[in-house]
């Protein structure tokens, strides 16, 4: 994808660099409680990261993926990371926050900008993203973007660190209005608008 930095009140949210990796394993990649949700498992080393960080940046230069790392404006620390995969008319997000940083919004503040940011993509109309049905810090971070929980996703995915079993999610998407049925899409900031 186009290189694309996103810019909020609070954040940055740019393309990944391989200096990030120090900070990625410090604040959360090694950390059990924020990859509980993820589907990989906790890094062990600044190496097992610096491989991670290095296939991250590579999916974002794939035609159908933006990778983001999410970065504090006042002071450039590290947050989290941000993606979103592009398939039109859908796309998919995912994202991490550390811990040290849960409950100050930052990753609703995130979220709220890339959400804005893919249904304004060419031919996108909708955006979705799953969670473990017992995450519900994520789930309130996506109701709280106006991204609506469509159901219950039965056996779906693997999550490493809770267990070998597929676990349930839950399915939250957000879509454009349809033309002619509740009057003009819902559009969010046009291609070339940064601020969000």
């Amino acid at each position: 994808m186009p290189t694309t930095t996103l810019t909020t009140d609070r954040l940055l949210i740019r393309p990944p660099r391989l200096d990030d990796a120090e900070a990625i394993f410090e604040r959360y990649a090694q950390d059990p409680e924020v990859t509980r949700y993820l589907i990989w498992r906790p890094h062990r080393s600044l190496d097992e990261t610096r491989t991670f960080l290095g296939g991250y940046i590579a999916q974002g230069e794939d035609e159908h993926q933006y990778s983001w790392v999410i970065v504090r404006r006042a002071d450039e620390l590290l947050l989290g990371t941000i993606t979103l995969r592009v398939y039109p008319p859908t796309t998919e997000v995912g994202y991490t926050v550390a811990k040290p940083d849960w409950g100050r919004g930052y990753g609703t503040e995130a979220l709220r900008a890339v959400v804005h940011f893919g249904l304004a993509l060419p031919d996108v109309f909708r955006i979705q993203a799953t969670c473990h049905v017992d995450n519900h810090a994520s789930a309130r971070i996506m109701d709280k973007v106006g991204m609506e929980r469509e159901g219950t996703l039965r056996r779906y995915l693997y999550f490493p660190t809770i267990g070998p079993e597929a676990q349930d999610v839950h399915m939250y998407a957000r879509v454009q209005d349809a033309v002619g049925q509740g009057g003009p899409g819902r559009r969010g900031p046009q291609r070339g608008d940064r601020e969000v």
